[in-house]
Protein backbone atom coordinates (compact mmCIF):
# COMPACT_ATOMS: atom_id res chain seq x y z
CA UNK A 1 0.00 0.00 0.00
CA UNK A 2 1.25 3.47 -1.05
CA UNK A 3 2.02 5.76 2.21
CA UNK A 4 -0.72 8.45 1.94
CA UNK A 5 0.82 11.86 2.31
CA UNK A 6 -1.25 14.37 4.39
CA UNK A 7 -0.72 18.25 4.09
CA UNK A 8 0.09 19.93 6.91
CA UNK A 9 -2.15 22.60 8.54
CA UNK A 10 -0.78 25.85 8.02
CA UNK A 11 0.80 26.35 11.12
CA UNK A 12 2.25 23.19 11.18
CA UNK A 13 3.71 23.95 7.94
CA UNK A 14 5.33 27.23 9.47
CA UNK A 15 6.91 25.12 12.05
CA UNK A 16 8.63 23.06 9.66
CA UNK A 17 9.82 25.74 8.11
CA UNK A 18 10.81 27.74 11.07
CA UNK A 19 12.61 24.62 12.55
CA UNK A 20 14.19 23.86 8.85
CA UNK A 21 15.37 27.53 8.43
CA UNK A 22 17.20 26.80 12.29
CA UNK A 23 19.03 23.66 11.78
CA UNK A 24 20.18 25.19 8.38
CA UNK A 25 21.36 28.20 10.27
CA UNK A 26 22.96 26.20 13.09
CA UNK A 27 24.79 24.21 10.24
CA UNK A 28 26.36 26.87 8.94
CA UNK A 29 27.62 27.96 12.05
CA UNK A 30 29.29 24.64 12.16
CA UNK A 31 30.79 24.98 9.32
CA UNK A 32 29.10 21.60 7.95
CA UNK A 33 28.47 21.09 4.62
CA UNK A 34 24.96 19.15 3.66
CA UNK A 35 26.63 16.17 3.07
CA UNK A 36 28.36 16.45 6.41
CA UNK A 37 25.18 16.51 8.41
CA UNK A 38 23.56 14.19 6.41
CA UNK A 39 26.69 10.98 7.43
CA UNK A 40 25.99 12.50 11.07
CA UNK A 41 22.42 11.33 10.63
CA UNK A 42 22.64 8.50 8.57
CA UNK A 43 20.75 9.54 5.67
CA UNK A 44 21.01 10.99 2.19
CA UNK A 45 22.02 14.73 1.24
CA UNK A 46 18.75 15.60 -0.68
CA UNK A 47 17.22 14.30 3.46
CA UNK A 48 18.59 17.12 4.67
CA UNK A 49 17.80 19.68 1.80
CA UNK A 50 14.16 18.41 2.19
CA UNK A 51 14.13 19.05 6.28
CA UNK A 52 16.08 22.23 6.05
CA UNK A 53 13.42 23.28 3.73
CA UNK A 54 10.83 22.50 5.72
CA UNK A 55 9.12 18.98 3.74
CA UNK A 56 6.32 17.57 5.60
CA UNK A 57 7.64 14.25 4.40
CA UNK A 58 10.82 13.98 6.23
CA UNK A 59 10.51 11.82 9.15
CA UNK A 60 10.19 13.81 13.14
CA UNK A 61 12.96 11.51 14.12
CA UNK A 62 15.68 12.71 11.36
CA UNK A 63 14.36 16.50 12.05
CA UNK A 64 14.54 15.97 15.76
CA UNK A 65 18.51 14.54 15.73
CA UNK A 66 19.19 17.24 13.20
CA UNK A 67 18.60 19.63 15.67
CA UNK A 68 20.47 18.24 18.62
CA UNK A 69 23.40 17.50 16.17
CA UNK A 70 23.26 21.09 15.47
CA UNK A 71 22.59 22.62 18.52
CA UNK A 72 19.31 23.48 18.21
CA UNK A 73 17.46 23.75 21.28
CA UNK A 74 14.05 21.59 21.67
CA UNK A 75 11.06 22.91 23.22
CA UNK A 76 12.99 26.22 24.11
CA UNK A 77 15.76 24.35 26.23
CA UNK A 78 19.32 23.02 25.60
CA UNK A 79 19.11 21.39 28.74
CA UNK A 80 18.64 17.38 28.59
CA UNK A 81 17.50 17.57 32.12
CA UNK A 82 14.89 19.96 31.26
CA UNK A 83 13.63 18.06 29.05
CA UNK A 84 13.12 15.15 31.03
CA UNK A 85 11.40 17.28 33.64
CA UNK A 86 9.22 18.22 30.72
CA UNK A 87 8.66 14.68 29.58
CA UNK A 88 8.15 13.46 33.19
CA UNK A 89 5.52 16.40 34.13
CA UNK A 90 3.47 15.51 30.93
CA UNK A 91 3.68 11.95 31.63
CA UNK A 92 2.13 12.52 35.46
CA UNK A 93 -0.54 15.00 33.83
CA UNK A 94 -1.65 11.93 31.34
CA UNK A 95 -1.49 9.63 34.70
CA UNK A 96 -3.97 12.01 36.16
CA UNK A 97 -6.33 10.91 33.50
CA UNK A 98 -8.43 8.40 32.57
CA UNK A 99 -7.24 5.87 29.87
CA UNK A 100 -10.34 6.87 27.25
CA UNK A 101 -11.88 9.09 26.13
CA UNK A 102 -16.11 9.64 26.77
CA UNK A 103 -18.16 11.82 23.84
CA UNK A 104 -19.68 14.12 26.00
CA UNK A 105 -23.09 13.46 26.82
CA UNK A 106 -25.48 15.98 24.34
CA UNK A 107 -28.38 17.25 26.15
CA UNK A 108 -31.32 16.84 23.13
CA UNK A 109 -34.34 18.16 24.90
CA UNK A 110 -34.04 21.81 23.86
CA UNK A 111 -36.27 24.37 25.54
CA UNK A 112 -37.17 27.42 22.92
Amino acid sequence: MPRRTIAPLPEANEALRILGSQIRQARHGRRWTAADLAARLGVSQPTVLALEAGAPGTAIGTVLNAAVLTGVPLFGTEDRAELARMRRRGEERLALIGSRVRPEKVDEDYDF
